[in-house]
Parts: structure tokens; C-alpha cells; sequence
């Protein structure tokens, strides 16, 4: 397959190791660094790390807030302040699932409305959000 701009080259896959630590934890590493995921104590956890539940709501909340961060570069504006809060609610039927995340972004400027609404169209369209929208094919093997 060929574009105006030749060849497309396939994008090689990228790769994340999880393997279980104790209890409810595991370690994750990606790139050579590496987080610790766990369930809290009331569900059976020693709340080592955020559970991945929460590890997927911060990839969205932590691509909004590099996007806005990018966006404000660009612009010349301050982004030292610069914060993204996130409140998630769980679905209360099934399957278990995020039902709701609200993310507020937190700027240390105001922005005029035009320069706002540019930039809502901008963190709307971060990879994380775009792969919500999109959901990749997922395949599970044993082995």
C-alpha cells in the first residue's frame, strides 16, 4: 500500500510485561520502567499501587493533560500550573466496566474563548480518548 507520500511502514508493537508480585499485586514494566498495580484492602489488596481500573483513567486524565500541555507550548503560554482532575464512576450493572469519567482541566491562565474551544478540540483527540472511541482489537491466548 503506497500514499502521496510513499510506502507506508508498519508500525512495529510496542510491549508491556505484567507478572504477579503477591497477593493482588503485580509489576508492570514498560520501557524499562515499572509501576506496581494492587487492589486496596478492602478488596483483598495491600494497596501497594493504583488498581488498573485507575491506571486507565489516569492514561486518559495523563494524555489530556500532555495534549493541553503541548497545545500551550506551542502558544507560548504558561503550563507550569497546568492540571488535569479526574473523577470516575463504576458502571453499577454488568459487565464491571468505567461507567463515567469527568475530567476537569485546570489552567493557570484564562484563555479567550476562541483560543479555549482550540484547545478542548485539541485534548478532545488524545490517543487514550481516540482509542476509547476506537476500541483496538483485543485477543487473549494461553500459553
Amino acid at each position: 500500500m503506497t500514499s502521496q507520500s510513499g510506502p507506508v511502514t508498519p508500525v512495529p508493537p510496542r510491549r508491556v510485561e505484567v507478572r504477579h508480585l503477591k497477593g493482588q499485586a503485580f509489576e508492570v514494566s514498560v520501557r524499562g520502567h515499572t509501576l506496581i498495580t494492587d487492589q486496596p484492602v478492602e478488596a483483598d489488596g495491600d494497596d501497594r499501587g493504583p488498581t488498573p481500573v485507575e491506571v486507565l483513567v489516569v492514561s486518559l486524565a495523563s494524555c489530556v493533560a500532555y495534549y493541553a500541555g503541548r497545545f500551550m507550548e506551542r502558544h507560548h503560554l504558561d503550563r507550569e500550573h497546568l492540571r488535569v482532575l479526574a473523577d470516575f464512576t463504576m458502571a453499577d450493572d454488568r459487565p464491571a466496566r468505567v461507567a463515567r469519567v469527568h475530567l476537569r482541566v485546570l489552567l493557570p491562565d484564562e484563555l479567550s474563548r476562541s483560543r479555549l474551544e482550540a484547545l478542548r478540540a485539541v485534548v478532545d483527540h488524545c490517543t487514550v480518548h481516540n482509542t476509547l472511541r476506537q476500541p483496538p482489537e483485543i485477543r487473549i491466548e494461553f500459553g
